[in-house]
């Protein structure tokens, strides 16, 4: 059949591997074998020569082996997906050309290493990232950021370490609220023949959701299960557009972005089990589309904000595992053993910058002028000129006052 643009053969039960024989439909334009039981390797050399090939879905099956360097390069790729398979090795360091990818799906695999550079540089149109529960170690790189047109980014359950850059806020995609939107992936309907209705599992809220078409009303980004340290970045509160926010289970530390009520569109903010400090920001009571929250088991004290959505999440547990919080749904302040001694700690450790940079700015206003008139003698010498002339001033303005008064009685006394 070598005209053959669409095979689509999803949800049976196909046995074997995938022939190589497919590399001799040059016309094809969509792979859809997910939801069976294939496995073996994929055929290595023959996908950058299908040059109409836009969409690969091999998902939910048991392939394996390392995924073939030629399909990043097949010319018109969209969609990639291979998750839930058995797909091992390292993605390649290096690729030259790269097809318009707007999706890539590698999760639930047993792939390795490090994220490459050439995602960021060569990816301009990347909307959907997916490649959690694998074995991905390294850093988050600035280069990676420059995924502008990202969408969802889901890392979790990998060794992924470092900080969270702070370029985060460059992804524009999930900083522009998309209330009404065209198909997220153009690739789905293909001259009227759709591909498939569900395109992604969204794993969160510890239960799995299956969303099809209403993905392309979500911004994501799910970094748990990783060793992520440092601060969150507040540069993440551009994201004005995001709908879920996961940064649970790594080693973050320092306190919750204080413009965290701007994010107006979270509906999930899961930031539990890390080292996270402080009080939890007044602004979080802005959330009103927040239907999840979980900030258990970090070290967060202070009052817990009121008002607003929060008020329809009564449940204790999402504070749980952090002593030194206190109001409702948890136990009262006014009951609190060391709330007051926690909240004068937070107002001194609020003023201490203050006092630290006006004593630093007294002493350097003080020595710029006595130090500039101890180290040049012609401007010591000038400067007390100016002083003695100043001094003359007052002494000229109260004799000139008094000759007036004088003057003025004088005047009376011959009336």
């Amino acid at each position: 059949m070598p005209n053959l643009q669409f095979l689509t053969l999803s949800n049976n039960l196909i046995e074997g591997s995938i022939p190589s024989s497919i590399c001799n439909l040059k016309r094809l334009r969509t792979v859809g074998l997910s939801s069976n039981n294939l496995s073996g390797e994929l055929p290595q050399e023959c996908w950058k020569d299908l040059e109409y090939l836009e969409v690969i879905d091999l998902s939910n099956n048991h392939l394996s082996g390392k995924v073939p360097i030629s399909i990043w390069s097949a010319p018109r790729l969209s969609l990639l997906s291979l998750s839930k398979n058995d797909f091992s090795g390292n993605l390649p360091p290096n690729l030259k050309t790269v097809g318009p990818l707007r999706v890539i799906d590698l999760g639930e695999n047993s792939f390795s290493g490090n994220l490459p550079m050439w995602m960021g540089k060569r990816l301009p149109h990347l909307e959907i990232l997916r490649l959690r529960s694998n074995s991905f170690s390294g850093f988050i790189h600035e280069h990676h950021c420059l995924l502008h047109s990202l969408r969802i980014l889901d890392l979790a359950h990998n060794g992924l370490s470092g900080t969270i850059p702070h370029c985060f806020g460059n992804f524009s995609g999930m900083a522009t609220v998309h209330p009404t939107n065209p198909f997220l992936i153009s690739s789905m309907t293909i001259k009227s023949h759709e591909f498939v209705d569900q395109v992604n599992v969204w794993i969160t809220r510890g239960i799995e959701l299956e969303y099809n078409r209403t993905l392309q009303f979500m911004e994501s980004i799910d970094l748990s299960h990783n060793a992520f340290s440092g601060e969150i970045p507040a540069e993440i509160t551009w994201l004005l557009g995001l709908s879920i926010l996961n940064l649970s289970m790594n080693q973050l530390t320092g306190r919750i972005p204080e413009k965290i009520g701007s994010m107006q569109r979270l509906e999930v903010l899961d930031l539990s089990r890390n080292q996270l400090s402080g009080s939890i920001p007044s602004s979080i009571s802005a959330l009103n589309s927040l239907n999840h929250l979980n900030l258990s088991n970090n070290d967060l004290s202070g009052r817990i904000p009121s008002g607003n959505q929060l008020q329809t999440l009564p449940d204790p547990s999402i504070y749980a595992g952090n002593p030194g919080l206190c109001g409702a749904p948890l136990k009262d302040c006014a009951t609190h053993p060391d709330i007051h001694d926690l909240n004068h700690e937070e107002d001194k450790e609020g003023w201490l910058p203050f006092f630290i940079s006006m004593s630093i700015g007294f002493v350097v206003g003080f020595w710029s002028v006595c130090g500039s008139l101890l180290l040049n003698k012609s401007w010591r010498y000038a400067f007390f000129r100016f002083i003695d002339d100043m001094t003359i001033i007052p002494v000229c303005v109260v004799v000139k006052a008094r000759s007036f008064r004088l003057g003025r009685n004088h005047n009376a006394q011959h009336a």
